[in-house]
């Protein structure tokens, strides 16, 4: 039956609505939004039936245990959940603090349990983990999902790099590990682009070198002077 389906996704704006929100509050809630943007791509049903001829586009085979690689998928979509869910909590801890609205977090989660589409069999697990340490920032590092997250992550590697190996997009899981990676990641490369955004704009740019809010300017052409835009972010 699922094979009879036309491949092409509907939306009700929810998850727009979401991202814009996320995107207001300076959020990475990059898995909502890629799911949005996957709908959007699916609606273009003409364009890609156009495209795939165009490219000569087949979706290459995977090799190997089925089995293996059905446990493997099941995992990666796990991690891949719990990011999910980390990421829409880090949105309404930032809701709640610029707000005022004092939210519960561990009764939040189980709020989904009946009657919502985000509902989990491990809702009560969050619910547990706000308990513990309601100030949790990132729920990734609850101990029982940070175990599941590191158990998962070699498969969750694997599937990914298979899936753009043979041509097979999947936005979501790709997206969930890239945030993961950089989410743990103590140095990242924004340095280079922060230096861009100075050289093109005049943003300016902290120092690792210095204390934190101290902003500087470099004058990377000689002929920019001291001109520098305003510390500020969106």
């Amino acid at each position: 039956m699922v094979e009879k389906i036309l491949d092409t996704a509907g939306q009700k704006g929810t998850g727009k609505w979401t991202g814009i929100n996320a995107l207001d509050f300076g959020i990475p809630l990059t898995l909502i939004t890629e799911s949005v943007f996957a709908r959007c791509v699916s609606a273009f049903k003409d364009q890609r039936v156009a495209a795939s001829r165009l490219f000569n586009k087949e979706i290459g085979k995977v090799e190997g245990d089925k089995k293996v690689w059905v446990e493997a998928v099941r995992r990666a979509l796990l991690a891949s959940k719990i990011i999910s869910y980390a990421q829409g909590f880090m949105l309404i801890r930032e809701a709640s603090e610029q707000f005022g609205w004092d939210i519960n977090y561990g009764n939040t989660a189980l709020l989904w349990r009946e009657g919502c589409i985000i509902r989990s069999r491990f809702l009560g697990n969050i619910r547990d983990a706000y308990e513990a340490n309601p100030y949790l920032v990132f729920l990734g590092s609850d101990p029982y999902f940070k175990d599941i997250l590191e158990n998962c992550l070699a498969d969750w590697r694997k599937v990914v790099a298979k899936s753009v190996e043979i041509g097979l997009p999947v936005p979501c899981m790709a997206s969930a590990i890239t945030f993961l990676d950089g989410y743990t990641s103590a140095r990242l490369p924004a340095n280079l682009l922060q230096a861009q955004r100075d050289y093109f704009g005049a943003h300016t740019y902290e120092r690792t070198d210095k204390a934190r809010g101290e902003f500087f300017h470099t004058n990377w052409t000689g002929r920019g002077g001291n001109t520098a835009s305003t510390t500020y972010d969106v």
